[in-house]
């Protein structure tokens, strides 16, 4: 824990604004905005700063030698994407299947500059009966910010405005792509 806090906030001048939520063994981490592959390692530091698990869902494919054992010491859960299956079901059955499962995800979807959401993590969320962490990776403030819990009320309509609200002025490390 100790490297990771030297690293993030010595070495790279970062800092982190709130904490995970370290009671809440079971949630969906959205960060936004996804610019840059730089986002996966200050994940990584804050994952290990704030000494919990922090899971995501990849195609049953990465789960294979030689890298199957890695990426799931990194949290990975493989997903069978052949599979003619809903999506959202089998990923909430990932959650059933776990006591702690908290999953990280991009709701942009992509890098690159999105006008609105993907609601796959949404969806996840009313169907595992989970929270949504909502995370900002702000690089013009170089600050991870960590929101309160959102509780998805079945109104996507109202709820995605509310939780976009959180990202308003937040810089990505593409800012043309916030």
């Amino acid at each position: 824990m100790g490297l990771y806090k030297y690293i993030f906030n010595k070495l790279l001048g970062w800092e982190m604004v709130g904490d995970l939520h370290q009671g809440v063994n079971k949630a969906i981490i959205i960060v936004v905005p996804h610019t840059s592959w730089h986002d996966f390692y200050i994940g990584v530091l804050v994952r290990g700063m704030a000494n919990l698990q922090i899971n995501f869902v990849g195609k049953k494919e990465l789960f294979t030698w030689p890298f199957g054992a890695y990426f799931r010491w990194m949290g990975g859960a493989p997903l069978n994407r052949s599979k003619r299956e809903n999506k959202v079901q089998a990923i909430a059955a990932i959650f059933e299947e776990h006591e702690e499962f908290r999953m990280a995800m991009a709701p942009e979807g992509t890098r690159k500059k999105v006008d609105t959401w993907k609601t796959g993590f949404y969806y996840i969320a009313m169907e595992a009966k989970v929270p949504i962490i909502p995370v900002a990776f702000d690089y013009g403030k170089k600050q991870v910010v960590i929101f309160d819990l959102f509780y998805p009320t079945g109104d996507i309509q109202a709820d995605i405005p509310k939780l976009r609200q959180h990202f308003v002025g937040v810089v990505g490390k593409v800012p043309a792509y916030s």
